[in-house]
């Protein structure tokens, strides 16, 4: 079984896992992104320091957002 980072299940009962890929802005600025799947995925990574996650009441759609 390989290892999971971090999973979140939303009010609608449908589970999804994090994700985070490196990326390559305009000049060349380089910037780690978050998102969230329905599959395991082999970017999965755990939930940052910092962050928690929110869900949108209407439609369940997940997202990390800093704690200040």
């Amino acid at each position: 079984m390989t290892p999971v980072g971090y999973r979140h299940t939303n009010s609608k009962g449908i589970t999804y896992y994090l994700n985070s890929k490196q990326v390559t802005l305009r000049g060349n600025r380089k910037q780690v992104i978050f998102y969230f799947t329905r599959d395991i995925r082999p970017h999965h990574c755990d939930l940052p320091a910092g962050h928690e996650v929110s869900e949108n009441p209407r439609n369940g759609f997940l997202a990390l957002r800093k704690v200040f």
